[in-house]
């Protein structure tokens, strides 16, 4: 058996914070933000809004759009930096919610990382014969632990949260994955617990595009597959300068990298599979396409995930 897409769901709070909105508490500007970063404007949680609370739309969405009900899935993974509590896992609040029936249930924590981490951990509960329909959320509510008075990461992150349920199949799947870590380099991008988010942004810049191109290189000589054979990839959507050099480094056109990040900024563990969503939506790939997902993220972790659709 293989593990396969089946179906994709994303949601995004309604309240919108836009770069004039910042201009207004920050010293920044549109232009600045722009420039800097390509995000024109961000999704804010309301204050009662967890991340299993924006999780359960895009997870039913998900789950609906595979064709199945929530008694189908067997396993439910929430990646998240961002959790309801410290414990139980917002995996088990999200479960609950949407009425699944006693799955196994767990958090992952790998920062922006935590979707891919957690679809190549799905995959291989799927492959092992062990799962047949597994769901993986990435939820974030980063609007929690930033700092308002910080241009430098305020203006950068958004809340989201995107889904997939991966299903057991004898068609073509995930075929590769290559997920790292380096605990040396904690201090680019880190949050000590009940305080604010931190980063150090020319640091983290050059780490993430050298490890994201040699990670996606890896997945694709393990999957037996050449760059010309991927229709799209799929970043984390960090950076918009980020994105467009690991595209040029790795001598990608503009229409075969995605990205969206002028719309939502950067929603951490959530952005791939809300990046999915919407290029799935706008036809940027179609089902037997090959698709390649990269990411990168605090810890620091990073990795890529090649698959067919």
């Amino acid at each position: 058996m293989r593990a396969r897409i089946s179906g994709i769901g994303m949601y995004v709070p309604p309240r919108v914070i836009t770069n004039h909105d910042l201009e207004k508490i920050l010293d920044t500007s549109d232009e600045w933000i722009t420039t800097r970063t390509g995000i024109k404007e961000r999704r804010i949680a309301e204050e009662w809004e967890k991340a299993s609370d924006i999780a359960l739309p895009a997870a039913e969405e998900a789950i609906k759009n595979a064709g199945l009900s929530p008694k189908d899935i067997d396993a439910v993974i929430v990646a998240t930096s961002t959790p309801d509590m410290t414990f139980p896992s917002t995996a088990c609040f999200l479960a609950d919610k949407l009425g699944c029936s006693k799955p196994m249930a767990f958090d992952i924590s790998a920062a922006c990382s935590g979707f891919i981490y957690g679809l190549t951990t799905a995959s291989s509960f799927i492959t092992s014969g062990q799962f047949k329909n597994v769901l993986v959320v990435g939820a974030e509510v980063f609007s929690r632990i930033i700092d308002w008075s910080d241009r430098s990461t305020a203006v950068i992150f958004g809340d989201g949260a995107g889904a997939v349920v991966l299903s057991a199949s004898e068609e073509e799947g995930i075929l590769s994955a290559v997920m790292k870590s380096d605990g040396s380099h904690w201090g680019s991008l880190y949050c000590p617990v009940g305080e604010k988010l931190r980063m150090r942004g020319r640091e983290t810049f050059k780490l993430a595009i050298k490890s994201m191109e040699t990670a996606c290189k890896k997945a694709l000589q393990q999957a037996g597959l050449e760059l010309d054979d991927i229709s799209l990839v799929i970043p984390h959507q960090a950076n918009i300068r980020i994105i467009n050099a690991l595209a040029e480094r790795m001598g990608l056109p503009e229409e075969r990298v995605f990205s969206n990040i002028h719309k939502y900024g950067n929603t951490s563990a959530a952005s791939i599979p809300i990046a999915m969503y919407e290029a799935l939506q706008e036809g940027r790939f179609k089902r037997g396409d090959y698709i390649l997902l990269t990411a990168f993220g605090g810890g620091l972790t990073w990795g890529a995930v090649a698959l067919r659709y």
